[in-house]
Parts: structure tokens; sequence; C-alpha cells
């Protein structure tokens, strides 16, 4: 066992995690006892753990020590972070792309920092609408920017894979805050930046 992603005290959740997905098995007809799926329930309890220990997360320890004074005061941009979630509806994967930019208003951040917000959100049962806002959200309050915008693209595997079955559909949104949302040019700016018209 992953000590990493199980810590000490947690085997009895995981346990019953395994159970539960064992019981899921039958349920879909098959037989959990099958060379194939022996273990089935284990791996998926291991993934499920990963793919959400956005829940596990401090945000503020991410972001302890890695924000500085800086007189910088255009924006700064870190576009095409990868994303993978959740969807909280069928609990398939939504994937794609995030776009952040924020501009200082005496302080900055690690670059690294951004993609880190991103996961630490992302790494939930999410929906794409809530999860670009957190994303904001969370930069306007630490830094206290003059503002905050987040672009998200993604292909959601629920529309893909059933329902409509619209394979290449892409589902994009966005937070605007501060000047962002206040200016039309630095608006325009940013989604220039992205390759996305104003």
């Amino acid at each position: 066992m992953d000590t990493a992603i199980f810590p000490a005290g947690k085997g009895h959740e995981v346990q019953r995690m395994e159970a539960i997905v064992r019981e899921l098995l039958e349920h879909l007809g098959e037989n959990p006892e099958r060379e194939g799926l022996l273990r089935t329930p284990k791996r998926v309890a291991t993934s499920l753990k990963y793919l959400t220990q956005g829940y596990r997360q401090d945000i503020q320890k991410i972001l302890n020590g890695a924000i500085f004074e800086e007189a910088y005061d255009e924006m700064v941009l870190v576009k095409d972070i990868e994303i993978f979630s959740l969807c909280e509806h069928h609990l398939l994967p939504f994937y794609g792309k995030a776009h952040v930019a924020y501009i200082p208003n005496g302080k900055i951040i690690g670059l690294s920092k951004i993609p880190r917000v991103v996961d630490v959100f992302a790494k939930r049962l999410q929906v794409q609408e809530r999860l670009t806002s957190q994303i904001a959200d969370c930069l306007m309050h630490a830094l206290k920017p003059r503002g905050v915008a987040v672009v998200i693209e993604a292909l959601h595997l629920c529309m893909a894979m059933r329902g409509v079955e619209k394979r290449t559909s892409l589902t994009m949104t966005s937070s605007m805050l501060g000047v962002f949302r206040t200016s039309d040019r630095t608006r325009s700016e940013f989604l220039s930046l992205i390759g996305k018209k104003g």
C-alpha cells in the first residue's frame, strides 16, 4: 500500500472503498473473483484517492513562503496549464487547459505555485464553472492583485462518451475579477495572449 497516498490510520477507509468497488462490480454483472478483476477494487480505491487529493491539501501551506514583495505592475500569465478533474455528476473525467493571469499590486507569487493552485482545486469532484471561480478567488484573496483572469477549456467525457455523445465539443468558462472585469483593454490583452478573440 502506498503510504504517500494513504496516510497512517486510513487503512479501514481504503478497505471500505475496496468493498464498495467489489460490490459495484457485482451489480454491473461482473465476477470480482475473476483474474482480471481481482486487484481492481484496490486499484480503483488508490486511483480515486489520488484523483481527489485536493480535499486533503492545504492551500495556505502551498502558498506559504511563495508570495514576494515586488513593484512589477504588468500582467503575469501562465497559460496552457494541463488540468484533469472528475465531474461530480457522473464521476467521469474532464480534461483540458487552464490559462491564469493576474496584475500585481505590490505582490507576486512564485510561478510554479499557479499550476499547484489549479491542481488543488482540480483534484476534487468538480464542475468546470466552480473550478474556474475557485482558482480566481483563491489568487485574488492571497495576492490582493489589481485583477485576476482565469479561462478553462475542457473536454468532458460525460458528454463525449454518454448522453449527447459529442466527442469534440470543448466547454469554455471564464472568471474575470478586478481590472479584467472593468477594463475592456486589459481583458482584450489577456484574451489575445491566450489566442482568443475579445
